[in-house]
C-alpha cells in the first residue's frame, strides 16, 4: 500500500462557517452537498466539510487500490474498521478506521475509471 494522503474530511459544528474560513485562508471553493454539506476543491487533495459534526475533526483519508484488503490488513495489525460502504461514483469506497492505539484515520479506494 502507498499510503498517500488523499483525501482530508472535516467535521464541524458550523459547515457555513467552515466554508468561510477556509475558503479565505486557502481560497478553496466549496460546491453545497445538502445542509451544511460541501465538496471542497483544493489544488491538490480531495476534501469535504460535514456540518452538524460533533466531534470537530479533521480525518486524514489515505488511498489504497483494494479497500478490502487494506480492511483486513488494519484488523491483523490491530487496528479497527467496520465493512467499508459500497462506492460513490464521484468519491470512490471509504471507510474510517482507528489504529492500534485508538488514533482515526480513513482510507480511501478511488472510483473506478469509466470508459
Amino acid at each position: 500500500m502507498a499510503g498517500n494522503a488523499s483525501f482530508i474530511e472535516i467535521g464541524v459544528t458550523g459547515g457555513n462557517r467552515a466554508r468561510t474560513f477556509y475558503g479565505a485562508l486557502f481560497g478553496w471553493s466549496f460546491e453545497p452537498m445538502g445542509g451544511e454539506n460541501f465538496a471542497v476543491t483544493t489544488p491538490n487533495i480531495g476534501a469535504g466539510i460535514h456540518g452538524d459534526d460533533p466531534d470537530a475533526i479533521m480525518v486524514v483519508y489515505f488511498e489504497v487500490v483494494d479497500i478490502d484488503a487494506a480492511v483486513r490488513r488494519v484488523r491483523e495489525l490491530g487496528g479497527t474498521a467496520p465493512e467499508p460502504g459500497p462506492e460513490d461514483p464521484r468519491f470512490g469506497r471509504f471507510v474510517e478506521c482507528r489504529d492500534d492505539q485508538g488514533v482515526r484515520f480513513g482510507l480511501r479506494q478511488p472510483p473506478a475509471r469509466r470508459t
